[in-house]
């Protein structure tokens, strides 16, 4: 256990943050399940939306990397138009 009063602040910290990150994450995982699928192309569109905002805000917090936003994003968008 941490003897300084900082470093068990700093526990509390990182322990809220990591099931606020953990949330978020899993809610876009779940967005982009939902949208592969999708079978309606305008229905499709209107979520893609949505979800490649949810990408870029959890990829702008350091919650998924950059470029891992940036494939599912480009995935998705291939899907959409092979509708």
């Amino acid at each position: 256990m941490a003897n300084h009063k900082s470093s068990i602040k700093r526990i509390r910290q990182a322990e809220t943050k990591r099931l606020r990150n953990r949330y978020y994450a899993k809610t876009a995982r779940n967005a982009v399940r939902k949208l592969r699928a999708i079978t309606v192309k305008e229905d499709a569109a209107a979520l893609y939306v949505k979800v490649s905002s949810m990408l870029d805000k959890l990829a702008k917090k350091n919650v998924i990397h950059k470029n891992k936003a940036s494939n599912l994003k480009s995935k998705l968008a291939l899907h959409i138009n092979k509708l």
